[in-house]
């Protein structure tokens, strides 16, 4: 997007307006820069042309990788002390498992912020700049980037296909 473009956003009632007006403006050419929605929506996602989130796979990943860490500590400390108490064997599975959970845990959350950081793209400063409070409770918003010139018939467009107010400007 060029540094002249302008964000004109546009707040529907419900999620079928919202893909028939998503539809629609990429039909007219313009670009969908975002849509805000109260509630998660594969739908939106995929109108957007979206990849699904990789986030889960660094969850994953960091899980497993505890889950081993822990029975890998577990063994290792069980073997390096030879502690037998009561005549039982020093590698005892089942105790192992509390710890390999808790390092699960762990790691999977560990794995999930790794995730996060790297593959959402945040911080974005301009976020702020663009997003109409009123698309966190019950409207979904559009944000549609739009030469200068093209604003009044974005606006128009935007009216045309259910948007209920006036709409927000940024450059």
């Amino acid at each position: 997007m060029s540094t002249d473009a302008v964000i004109v956003t546009g707040l529907f009632k419900n999620r079928e307006e919202t893909l028939a007006a998503v539809q629609k403006i990429q039909e007219q050419g313009w670009q969908v820069k975002e849509v805000h929605s109260p509630i998660p929506d594969p739908e939106l996602a995929r109108a957007l042309g979206r990849k699904e989130s990789k986030v889960g796979w660094f969850t994953l990943t960091g899980g497993i990788i505890g889950f081993f860490s822990g029975f890998l500590l577990a063994v290792f400390t069980a073997t390096r002390w030879n502690l037998i108490v009561s005549g039982k064997p020093i590698l005892s599975w089942i105790p192992f498992f509390v710890i390999a959970f808790e390092l699960t845990i762990l790691f999977a959350v560990f794995g999930n912020v790794l995730g996060i950081l790297t593959q959402v793209g945040l911080p974005d400063k301009d976020y702020e700049k663009n997003y109409e409070p009123e698309s966190s409770g019950s409207l979904y918003g559009i944000q549609v980037a739009s030469a200068p010139k093209d604003v009044a018939g974005l606006k128009d467009l935007l009216r045309r296909t259910g948007s209920l107010k006036d709409h927000k400007e940024t450059i």
